[in-house]
């Protein structure tokens, strides 16, 4: 197995940055165009991880996200059926992925997805199903905290 790398920054200045992209977009066509082109980018999950265990539920399409501790961080594997699914769970990754469950748990979701203007341009059940996303990771960082502690 490769030796992954943790992210060097912290997840406000990941949020910044990725608040700066969103920012330089125009109208909100543009931004959720740039969330399907995150979930392009994103690996593939091995098909042994598409299993009912990791689906995320109360999405709009199937979501699956896969957990792996290494050392104190967490790392997460995602796919959906969906593009803009796919998409929401990239940004997640982009975020979370790599991180220690202290810094997962410390972190204010919800603001940063607004910071981001994502719910508000979600219909209402994409927007459920990218907090269920967001809690299905903070499930996980408590569950590896419990586990450290």
């Amino acid at each position: 197995m490769t030796q992954r790398t943790p992210p060097t920054d912290s997840l406000d200045q990941t949020l910044a940055e990725l608040a700066e992209d969103f920012d330089l977009l125009g109208d909100w066509e543009q931004r959720i165009e740039y969330v399907i082109e995150l979930g392009k980018g994103l690996a593939p999950l091995d098909p042994a991880d598409c299993i009912e265990a990791n689906q995320v539920p109360g999405c709009a399409a199937r979501v699956w996200l896969a957990t792996q501790v290494e050392g104190d961080r967490l790392w997460f594997a995602a796919d959906s059926d969906s593009a803009l699914s796919k998409g929401n769970i990239a940004l997640l990754l982009k975020l979370y992925s790599g991180r220690t469950p202290a810094e997962i748990l410390a972190f204010d979701a919800k603001a940063a997805l607004d910071r981001l203007g994502l719910p508000s341009a979600l219909t209402r059940q994409r927007a459920n199903g990218l907090n269920s996303m967001v809690g299905r990771i903070r499930e996980a960082a408590q569950i590896a905290n419990g586990a450290a502690g």
